[in-house]
């Protein structure tokens, strides 16, 4: 059995040192407060048959779904994102979807990889929360050392082709005089669902219970602390699984990729960080 490195003892490592832990089994469990400075990455891997429509649907849905790398057919390496990134074993869990149906969840897909599954990764909200802290704005699922709470939501997306669904988001608590500063902050980063898509009655979005979230872990929610709701990258897993493709691979919630692009990069998808 792989060994989990607690994220405290990881979290200053460099990306690829972080990837190639990953790599050798070192550490399976989720990415949130790693790589400080670096853009990571939700994932999609699916038949090229659907890629183009998939892709369409990331365009008409930015917040939920930015759009910063694209593999080649066949190929697992993403050169465009970092050295030697290998997508078969560089995230800590993935997510084995066949016609809609979760068939397993593993640390290494070399096995159900295949010359016409095309990678599509896209930013994630995990990359700006290293500004947050430096503002002094509280995380509260790093502070507690877990997963960020994640819900979906009743917000309906722009469909294209079999894909379609609703918003997932993630949530964060923040006293009420910083989310001002929270928004400003996050709207910096587009590539990795920008600011905030609403901010207090969850019920206006379809949440009935924060303290149940969909995916990830429950946190506190202090005195005059105004839950914080931003687009995720889980909606276009769950989109993918509605659309019961014969196979699609993602990340398992909250098990990013981490990437060598920095966070405020305004665009890594033609990026080369190989030099």
């Amino acid at each position: 059995m792989p060994q989990q490195s607690s994220n405290s003892a990881d979290a200053q490592l460099p990306s690829e040192a972080i990837r190639l832990r990953i790599r050798a089994g070192l550490h399976d469990g989720h990415t949130s407060g790693l790589a400080p400075g670096k853009l990571q990455c939700n994932l999609a891997i699916l038949p090229e048959a659907y890629a183009l429509d998939f892709l369409r649907f990331c365009q008409r849905n930015p917040k939920p779904c930015p759009l910063v790398g694209v593999g080649e057919t066949g190929d697992p390496m993403l050169p465009t994102l970092g050295r030697n990134i290998d997508i078969r074993t560089d995230v800590p869990r993935y997510r084995v979807f066949k016609r809609g149906q979760l068939a397993e969840e593993v640390t290494d897909i070399t096995s159900h990889w295949s010359q016409d599954l095309v990678t599509v990764a896209l930013g994630c909200s995990f990359t700006f929360e290293n500004a947050l802290i430096r503002a002094d704005i509280p995380v509260r699922h790093i502070e507690m050392g877990l997963n960020v709470p994640m819900f979906r939501t009743n917000i309906d997306l722009a469909a294209a082709g079999p894909f379609g669904g609703q918003m997932v988001v993630t949530m964060r608590p923040l006293p009420q005089d910083l989310i001002q500063d929270a928004i400003a902050i996050s709207g910096r980063f587009p590539q990795a669902h920008g600011a905030p898509i609403a901010i207090g009655d969850p019920a206006a979005i379809g949440i009935t219970d924060l303290d149940q979230p969909d995916y990830g872990d429950a946190v506190e929610i202090k005195p005059r602390e105004v839950p914080v709701f931003w687009a995720c990258g889980v909606t276009p897993q769950n989109v993918l699984r509605a659309a019961q493709l014969p196979i699609c691979i993602t990340h398992a919630p909250g098990h990013m990729l981490i990437t060598d692009v920095a966070e405020d990069a305004e665009t890594t998808l033609y990026q080369d960080t190989t030099n």
